[in-house]
Parts: C-alpha cells; sequence; structure tokens
C-alpha cells in the first residue's frame, strides 16, 4: 500500500514538472563571438558575458542585429583622448583637405577610437540628425512594419508652422510605419517622424521621453538633450559631435535601421496627392557616391536649421574593409558640408596612427598653437 501511494506520488511529480518546463522558455547562448563575449574578473579569471538581447530578440524582431554590428567595438564608451585626436585643416581653403565645418569627428567603429575631430565634444544643435534617434527609437518600439497610421491635422499643422522638411503628406493620408521610418530619414520629412512618434507613444511629447530614455542607456544624457523628434531649433535641444556618431552608431548596429539608412530611393504608400505614391530619396548618398572617399558611404543623414548651418552624419565602410562614421555641422551649405565628409574621409581612413600623425603635422601644429 505504502509502495503504491509512493508511486501515484512521484507520477504526480513528473507530470507537474513536464507542465512547467512547457511554459519555461530557456535560451541558451549562441557560440558565436558575436552573442559571447570574454570578460577577466578581478580575480583574474575569464568569464562568459551572454548576449542578452538574444531572448528579446525573439520577443521582438525588431531588435536584430545588422551585419555590419559585427565589426563594430562593443558598447558605446569610446576612446578619446585630445592629444591623440588629429587636427583638421580649417585654414587653407586651397588645399583638398580643407574642412569648413565649425564641429567634426571622425569615429573608428573597428577601435572604438576617434581619430580626428574639431569641437567633438563641444555642445551644438543637430537639426535633423535628431530623426536617426527617432529612428532607433522607434524601430525597438514597433509592432509591425504593415500598420498604417492616418496624418491628421494637427501634424500638417506643426509642419506648416515650422516650416519643416516634409514628405508631402495631408490630413487623412494613411501611411504604412514603413512608410514613416524612410520617409523620416530619406526625405527628413517631419510629418512622417511625427506620424511615427505618435504611432509609438501616442504624443510627440510621450515619445521625446522614450528619446532621451535612450540617450540615458548609450551613456549621453550629461551632454545630449532632446525636446521634439524632428530637430526644429530649441535651446534646450543639443548634443556633441560624437554624440550623434553614437547614436548613429547604434543605429547601425539595428538591421531595420541599417536597411533604411542605406536605401538611396524609396516609393511610399498612394496618398491622395499621389495615387502612385510619393518618390523620396537619400540625397546625400546620391551626391557623395561619385566622390572619392576612399571607400563606400552606405547610410547617412542630414540636417539643416539656421542655428547649426548644414549637417550630416555617414557612415563608411572603407577600401580597406574598415568602418567608420563622419559628423559634422556648421557648414555654410549643403554641398560645403558634403565635401567636408569627403575631404574627412579621404584624409585618415585606413592610416596607422603614425601615418596621420606625419601627413597632418601641420594641421596639429597650427591646432596646438591656436590652443596656447
Amino acid at each position: 500500500m505504502h509502495t503504491a501511494s509512493l508511486a501515484v506520488g512521484v507520477v504526480i511529480l513528473v507530470i507537474v514538472f513536464v507542465s512547467i518546463m512547457k511554459k519555461v522558455h530557456i535560451t541558451l547562448p549562441k557560440e558565436s563571438p558575436f552573442d559571447m563575449a570574454s570578460e577577466k574578473g578581478e580575480d583574474g579569471g575569464s568569464h562568459d558575458i551572454v548576449d542578452t538581447e538574444i531572448k528579446e530578440v525573439e520577443l521582438n524582431p525588431f531588435l536584430e542585429k545588422s551585419e555590419d554590428a559585427r565589426a563594430f567595438f562593443k558598447g558605446y564608451k569610446v576612446d578619446y583622448m585630445e592629444t591623440n585626436v588629429a587636427h583638421l585643416n580649417d585654414k587653407d581653403k586651397d588645399k583638398d583637405d580643407f574642412v569648413d565645418s565649425s564641429y567634426a569627428v571622425l569615429l573608428d567603429l573597428d577601435t572604438g577610437k576617434v581619430i580626428a575631430g574639431k569641437s567633438a565634444k563641444t555642445r551644438m544643435y543637430p537639426a535633423s540628425m535628431t530623426k536617426i534617434l527617432t529612428l532607433l527609437v522607434a524601430a525597438e518600439h514597433i509592432k509591425s512594419l504593415d500598420d498604417e497610421y492616418e496624418i491628421n491635422a494637427g501634424i500638417v499643422n506643426y509642419v506648416n508652422e515650422n516650416d519643416c522638411s516634409n514628405v508631402g503628406l495631408l490630413e487623412g493620408d494613411k501611411q504604412t510605419v514603413r512608410d514613416l521610418m524612410y520617409g523620416t530619414i530619406l526625405k527628413s520629412g517631419a510629418d512622417a517622424a511625427i506620424g511615427l512618434a505618435e504611432y509609438v507613444a501616442g504624443s510627440q511629447e510621450a515619445f521625446v521621453e522614450l528619446m532621451n530614455q535612450k540617450v540615458a542607456e548609450l551613456g549621453l544624457s550629461g551632454s545630449a538633450h532632446f525636446t521634439n523628434c524632428v530637430g526644429i531649433f530649441d535651446e534646450d535641444l543639443y548634443c556633441t559631435p560624437l554624440d550623434i556618431a553614437i547614436i548613429l552608431k547604434a543605429a547601425e548596429e539595428n538591421k531595420l535601421c541599417n536597411e533604411v539608412l542605406h536605401t538611396k530611393e524609396y516609393t511610399t504608400s498612394p496618398t491622395k496627392a499621389a495615387p502612385n505614391g510619393i518618390s523620396i530619396s537619400n540625397l546625400f548618398i546620391r551626391r557623395i557616391e561619385d566622390k572619392d572617399t576612399k571607400g563606400t558611404v552606405l547610410g547617412a543623414k542630414t540636417g539643416y536649421v539656421h542655428q547649426a548651418g548644414s549637417c550630416a552624419a555617414s557612415y563608411e565602410v572603407s577600401a580597406g574593409g574598415r568602418h567608420y562614421i563622419c559628423v559634422t555641422a556648421n557648414a555654410y551649405s549643403s554641398w560645403r558640408c558634403i565635401y567636408d565628409h569627403v575631404a574627412i574621409y579621404t584624409s585618415f581612413v585606413d592610416k596607422t596612427p603614425e601615418e596621420i600623425a606625419n601627413e597632418n603635422s601641420d594641421n596639429i601644429a597650427a591646432g596646438s598653437e591656436a590652443s596656447k
């Protein structure tokens, strides 16, 4: 009798255990350098770090990493030493390496080192480069690219009152989340960006809270703050060139953002004014693609407001297979902004620190003299 009761008890326990295990999802680490890293602890031993995003990606496919991200340095803390940052030629306009922009930074994504810069850690107004963060935050919160959002009168009025760049969407136009993402980046459309913000968070104000949460997550809250998702001027909307570089790195690491940023041309869903959709393109990529940058500029986002001048953030894979982000601000024109990126890339990519020091000794000396 005792043995029979024991057997019944064991059977019940097994049934309960199996039932529980069916409801539990255990994610095992993938055995690849991309998903696991090794870090030495205080005892000198090696400890495996499991990519905690694996489980999150299963819940939200829009958190999937891009292929480019495999080559990037881990995290968002860069190696910045003022004495090791090459100065830019902002004096001799007759030289090919002349850079007009008041702010600039070149970040080596393979090492995390800042190669060159000009006021790289100085507060500035990012203008529509803000929309890189808008895209990133949206990508991390959307449910489906095929969801539709209807443009309302409030969005149209905001765009008109603030004289914003726009896709050309009118009240009542229905666009997919995918349309809004491409419209935000390729056309720098405030109508698309605000529509995206409202879709995600219910209002632009609530979405801005998510933007600043992301800024804090990236470790930038000490130098960056955003008050709108568009980039229109506000004294409380600011960051540094290096902040934008880090935000662009995070966006390039996201597969969806990476695809949007690298797209040259796109056609939206039909609108009232355009039954066949609106054709939009990334003018920065199209204008720089025939220039010699010692590589290929794959992704970019421009910006302009009077207080910020012409700005741009771009991502390049060099001829040598290295990865860089260049950010500039306050050039006198959009074309000058492009030529500044060309000058910076051609001056520094695929070069050793020794080569950079030797070739840019005049600029370094000039910068040191100016700082005295």
